[in-house]
């Protein structure tokens, strides 16, 4: 394959690598590597900033676009949940940046909010409530991106019992994950992202 894939990863801390250690343990690289294995030869961006809520979203678009789009992966969502912000309004906010890098030509693959019940942070009493506001978010965020013409890389729960069972896959700060639980997102994430960018002409 002789064409260079832009990829460009936007979002919140989890896109950025906050918990890594280096840059090559990030998704962003992890995955540019996993394409590279497929043939593509990638141009990686990160356009991701740390603490990033859903209304960062259209700045990162702005930031992306001017070099070329053609595969997209945002990681957004877990800060929207901690400030509060109405899934109604996430979810508009995350259509629109899916909608406005679909208009470039971009394949778009949105990894959507966790499940911060796993979170030690979370007082036991509250974990169940917490889990049960992360889906509401997860879910209007889903039905956002397939209306936008976006893929949801659904992780399945079998991810966030294995992070809730065990403590390793967290970094120091016991919220980002560690270099090892970035290693187990990329890889959930893996299939969705191969997929879009073997079929990023459609």
């Amino acid at each position: 394959m002789t064409n260079i894939l832009r990829f460009r990863v936007l979002g919140d801390s989890l896109a950025f690598g906050v918990g890594c250690t280096s840059a090559e343990q990030t998704l962003g690289h992890r995955l540019a590597d996993v394409l590279r294995a497929d043939g593509h030869r990638v141009d990686l961006g990160v356009h991701a900033v740390s603490g990033a809520r859903s209304i960062d979203l259209a700045e990162q678009v702005r930031e992306a676009l001017p070099g070329g789009v053609d595969l997209a992966l945002l990681v957004i969502g877990a800060n929207d949940l901690t400030s509060f912000t109405p899934p109604a309004i996430g979810a508009r906010l995350l259509h629109d940046a899916v909608t406005n890098l679909r208009r470039a030509g971009a394949r778009v693959v949105v990894a959507t909010a966790p499940d911060l019940g796993i979170v030690s942070h979370v007082p036991p009493a509250y974990r169940e409530l917490v889990s049960r506001a992360s889906e509401m978010y997860a879910r209007a965020q889903a039905d956002a991106v397939r209306i936008a013409g976006g893929t949801v890389a659904t992780v399945g729960p079998e991810l966030f019992t294995r992070f809730k069972t065990d403590p390793a896959l967290f970094s120091g700060d016991r919220f980002h994950p560690s270099p090892t639980g970035y290693a187990l997102i990329a890889d959930a994430l893996a299939p969705h992202v191969r997929d879009a960018a073997a079929n990023r002409a459609a």
